[in-house]
């Protein structure tokens, strides 16, 4: 490939800038252009039996009621009982729940009244099959959406009903039901909770008396009216025993945790040094620090001796040395910890024995001041109970008083004059909407199953080769005037293309004269024959000695176009021994005939069912090179590449190749394919000439758009 490319360098720089090339959009507007009469009816229908199956749907009537949250106030100090006002986003949607719930629905349904009741079901009745049982009323409710209205303090109910009455109607008993569910809510729960508080502030008041009398008459009875001043003085000094008995005793905790740990590490084998009291006692630090340098040389050194060098086992000696260090270090650290804790457990016993000769000695003192405040304290709390509770009483009474209901009514449901669905413009804009896009989808899904090579970038993007030139569709001539058509110079369709296809391969051409052109295509009737003729008579007119060959040994048709007979040729000359001595042109076996100035032509000279015989022999390829030197170019006619094998063996013999593709015939895959294989060889592609397009595909399939003007043009000029 590399050697290729280094031969043809322009041919390979060309064909990158071409790949790089995307699809405009006036590529996509031919494909939907092309495929319009298909994709669009199609896209018709389904958009039509859309709307149609959208517009036969029952129609539905919407209505919908408001209410509004109040605002909560700030005045009350207290939190009342039950306080149903909206404070946050939660108690909205525990509002909303309710709405949605099943209960809610149910106490609607169960408040309608017969007439009510025939309102709903009279929309479905229209439509119920004789005999069919009449469906519930909670079957025929509709749809009900609760939704709270965005940055405000408003809920929407939104009922959709066959029936617009009976739509209006479930919307305002829906808001009806739910203000009473929060009425009877707040009113049950404020009296229960209004007789519950009266219980207590009766027991609690009995209690605070109870309690004041009791310690009037332990008053009486010790004869106290204040405790001596050395009450305090023990109380004093025995809170200062028990403060320091108690941080004795934390400090024994403390110490008997960390023992504990250390037993746990022992026990479960893990690293005592994870214990911060162990790694920060002593010198273990530094030995650590010291075994960590220890070991970061080994590691270094590792990488350079072997474990018997000296300086390794210099450094695994200290080490070792570290490590009982750090051991030794580490039981110290635990010997330590166990004479800390023998420490700490003697000083809490050495203070529990003071606190209990200050608790002895002052214990008749204490006992009359034990009892003196817990009747004292008794009394307090009791009284204080009893004044808290009534004040939650009153509370509670006011506010059970007060209108306690956050939400109210604001709009009323009424019913609607038209229904919500179908809504027509709706339908209509959707139908159009889906049959747009099953028009685009099918047509783009047609361009991609139908292969077929159509247009300038399927040939210079897709196919990666350059466009030579367009023929257009000439099947309004006869056989014999489009074979010949430069030759006449005649002013009919396609004269000025092949002449433009001359001028294409003169500038993409890399080679001089004299050199040997192969025309082919993919499959048969592409044109290729047609090509070739017009092809090699444009260089004949502009003076090249010019020689057609006729190299489709299995349907020879070149001698026909000329009005010649096949007495002689190719086959003739193989089956008379083939030399390729002398002057060829005047060769009796080849019958080389003269057309016209600079214009001949090598027939076949019969057919042949196995041609490779001849196209395979050493001699065709010496006949090839001896024909170039007794003409400037010499056009050969092959075989179509997917037919046979032929065309590939006469590549082998030519220097640049022109492909014929017709339009919508041969697929692109196939067609790269086989440009490929040619571009395998020796060949350079010239490029693609697009055959068989009429001139309103000529103008939107290719860049070739003035084609039109031109045809004017040069008609004019002739």
């Amino acid at each position: 490939m590399n050697d290729l490319q280094a031969k043809h360098p322009s041919l390979h720089t060309a064909q990158g800038e071409v790949l790089n090339e995307r699809r405009t959009a006036r590529d996509y507007l031919i494909i939907l252009r092309e495929r319009v009469w298909i994709a669009l009816p199609i896209g018709i229908l389904v958009g039509v039996i859309l709307g149609y199956l959208q517009a036969r749907v029952t129609p539905l009537y919407q209505s919908q009621a408001t209410m509004q949250i109040e605002k909560p106030e700030k005045i009350v100090t207290s939190q009342e009982v039950v306080d149903l006002s909206v404070t946050n986003d939660i108690d909205l949607n525990t509002y909303l729940q309710v709405l949605n719930s099943t209960k809610l629905r149910t106490k609607v349904m169960e408040s309608f009244t017969p007439e009510e009741v025939k309102v709903i079901q009279r929309a479905y009745l229209k439509n119920l099959k004789p005999g069919d049982p009449l469906p519930g009323v909670g079957s025929m409710l509709g749809s009900t959406s609760v939704q709270s209205v965005r940055n405000s303090f408003i809920i929407r109910i939104v009922v959709s009903h066959p029936d617009p009455e009976a739509a209006a109607l479930i919307a305002n008993r829906t808001v009806d039901q739910f203000m009473q569910y929060l009425l009877d809510s707040v009113s049950g729960k404020n009296e229960y909770a209004v007789e519950r508080l009266r219980l207590s502030a009766e027991q609690l008041r009995k209690e605070a008396e109870a309690a004041d009398q009791k310690l009037q008459s332990y008053m009486r009875e010790h004869n106290l009216v204040s405790l001596d001043n050395s009450v305090n003085i023990v109380s004093d000094r025995l809170k200062s025993v028990n403060a320091a008995l108690q941080t004795a005793r934390l400090e024994r905790l403390s110490i008997e945790e960390q023992v504990n740990q250390v037993a746990s590490y022992k026990r479960e084998g893990r690293d005592l040094l994870q214990i911060s009291s162990i790694a920060n006692h002593g010198t273990i630090p530094a030995i650590r620090t010291q075994l960590a340098d220890l070991q970061r040389q080994q590691s270094v050194l590792s990488e350079r001796y072997f474990e018997r060098h000296p300086k390794m086992m210099d450094l695994a000696r200290a080490i070792k040395v570290s490590q009982d260090q750090l051991a030794s270090a580490i039981d110290l650290a635990i010997a330590d910890l166990q004479a800390s804790l023998e420490k700490a457990r003697a000083n809490e016993k050495s203070l529990e024995q003071e606190y209990q000769l200050h608790e002895k000695e002052q214990m008749h003192l204490r006992d009359l001041a034990v009892d003196f405040r817990s009747l004292e304290n008794q009394a307090t709390v009791a009284k204080s109970n009893y004044s808290q509770i009534l004040d939650r009483l009153s509370q509670t009474t006011t506010s059970s008083k007060l209108e306690k209901i956050p939400v109210r009514p604001l709009d009323r449901a009424t019913p609607t004059p038209a229904p919500y669905t179908p809504n027509m413009t709706r339908v209509i804009r959707l139908s159009v909407i889906v049959g747009l896009l099953v028009f685009v989808a099918v047509a783009f899904g047609l361009s991609i199953v139908d292969d077929r090579i159509k247009s300038a970038w399927d040939v210079e993007s897709f196919i990666g080769v350059t466009l030579l030139g367009i023929v257009p569709d000439l099947s309004s001539l006869k056989d014999d005037e489009k074979y010949s058509l430069v030759r006449r110079s005649e002013e009919a369709p396609g004269t000025e293309s092949f002449l433009s296809i001359y001028s294409s391969v003169k500038i993409h051409s890399k080679l001089d004269f004299p050199k040997a052109i192969l025309v082919t295509s993919t499959i048969p009737g592409e044109g290729k024959t047609l090509v070739s003729c017009n092809l090699a008579a444009s260089f004949a007119r502009h003076g090249k000695s010019t020689l057609i060959v006729d190299c489709d040994l299995r349907r020879p048709m070149l001698h026909r176009r000329f009005g010649k007979e096949n007495e002689a040729g190719l086959l003739t000359w193989f089956e008379k021994g083939g030399k390729v001595e002398g002057d060829l042109a005047n060769d009796p076996t080849l019958g080389i005939v003269k057309l016209e100035d600079n214009l001949s032509l090598l027939r076949s000279g019969g057919r042949s069912k196995i041609p490779t015989e001849l196209l395979e022999d050493p001699r065709f390829g010496q006949l090839i090179a001896k024909l170039k030197n007794q003409y400037d170019l010499v056009v050969v006619d092959s075989p179509p590449m997917g037919a046979v094998t032929d065309a590939m063996l006469v590549a082998e013999r030519t220097d640049e190749v022109v492909y014929v593709c017709r339009f919508n015939h041969a697929a692109r895959k196939h067609i790269r394919l086989y440009i490929r294989a040619l571009q395998s060889g020796k060949n350079e592609i010239l490029g693609i000439v697009m055959n068989g397009m009429s001139t309103r595909r000529i103008e939107y399939y290719s860049n070739y758009r003035y084609y039109r003007s031109y045809k004017k043009y040069y008609g004019t000029q002739a």
